[in-house]
């Protein structure tokens, strides 16, 4: 049955929170079976859906093969998923088959095919890819579900995936065990300070990709290579709206103060006002806290260089005491070998004259 604005609408707003320990499986199995290749790992997905949001706690590996030439040629072992999944049915039976992962790390086109074999076990399967090897700055995941798209050209509907925000959140048991690993990992020498400013850079990296995914979509659609989605860009302007108006806080009171000023038009001015008043104590927040944590990085560097100054000034004044103290032990060699010479001339002048002497007595 096709999907409709509204079921679509859902699945795109439908959170997806992944666990820690099923990033590590999944790791754990691509370096076991596939490190080196270009091949992906399959495994299945364990946790709860209540249809509004959907918490991946757990899963295993799944057996998998593919052509590497024909994508539509592939087998995976059914009966070990069906077997595996009552086992741990046993084991906990709150955590129930919601889909499967791939290591993809992109869409490929056997995946709509595997999907339908996953409906077997859930109505509406996740399909998780996880990036072992992530080239860039972000949560390594990617959550899809899967619809049937209505043309608006009134063709026939054909079956596509729809992304669906996720992120990685652990409970407070695998928070400390995380942090228990990365213990020993962790470099104790750096200080809070830059910890923070390097979490907030790859952030802002990470928003910088998302926001460039965004307008590349958005030209695709104005080129005509993609439909509009109505779904995708309600999302987006529920975004745009979200967003603080910084730069335009003095045209804001200024706005406020004319609307103010203009015969019944009092409750605009009041609400131009607060408008204004709140995008000028945001900025004014923002500013506060990036000065702040500018200063501190001005203090840090300029600590930084007047340490590297004075140890440059304490390194030349000991090379200058050390060729001082060279210099003073080449003269007083030079001292020394002049004063050996000297008693050497007395010597042999003494053995001349006695010489001499005898010579006359023997004459």
């Amino acid at each position: 049955m096709p999907a409709t604005t509204a079921e679509t609408l859902s699945l795109v707003t439908r959170s997806v929170s992944v666990a820690p320990l099923v990033l590590l499986s999944a790791a754990d199995h691509f370096g076991r079976q596939a490190k080196g290749t270009k091949k992906r790992v399959v495994g299945v997905l364990l946790g709860q859906n209540d249809g509004k949001n959907v918490r991946v706690s757990n899963s295993f590996a799944v057996p998998f093969e593919e052509d590497e030439k024909d994508p539509s040629v592939w087998f995976l072992d059914h009966n070990y998923v069906e077997a595996m999944n009552d086992m741990f049915k046993k084991v906990n039976a709150r955590e129930k088959l919601i889909g499967w992962y791939h290591t993809g790390p992109k869409l490929r086109g056997s995946d709509l095919e595997i999907n339908e074999l996953f409906k077997r076990y859930t109505p509406n399967p996740l399909l998780v890819i996880i990036d072992v090897h992530p080239q860039e700055v972000g949560v390594p995941t990617d959550a899809y579900f899967a619809v049937e798209e209505i043309k608006d050209d009134g063709t026939a509907t054909s079956k596509t995936f729809v992304h669906t925000p996720s992120l990685i959140e652990a409970e407070e048991a695998e928070e400390i065990g995380v942090e228990h690993l990365l213990r020993d990992i962790r470099d104790v020498a750096v200080g809070t300070l830059s910890t923070r400013i390097t979490s907030q850079l790859q952030s802002l990296q990470g928003l910088h990709l998302r926001l460039r995914d965004i307008a590349q979509y958005l030209q695709k659609v104005l080129d005509g290579d993609l439909p509009v989605n109505h779904a995708i860009l309600g999302n987006l302007q529920d975004v745009f709206n979200l967003l603080p108006n910084l730069s335009a806080a003095s045209a804001a009171a200024a706005a406020a103060t004319t609307a103010g000023g203009v015969e019944g038009a009092g409750a605009a001015g009041a609400a131009g006002g607060a408008v204004a008043d709140q995008s000028s104590e945001l900025a004014r927040a923002m500013s506060i806290k990036t000065n702040d944590q500018l200063m501190a990085i001005y203090l840090s560097s300029l600590i930084r260089a007047i340490t590297a100054f004075h140890d440059l000034i304490e390194n030349k004044i000991q090379n200058r005491q050390q060729a001082e103290e060279k210099e003073e032990r080449e003269r007083e060699k030079e001292r020394e070998g002049k004063e050996g010479k000297k008693g050497e001339k007395k010597e042999g002048g003494g053995d001349k004259v006695q010489e001499k002497e005898g010579e006359k007595k023997k004459g």
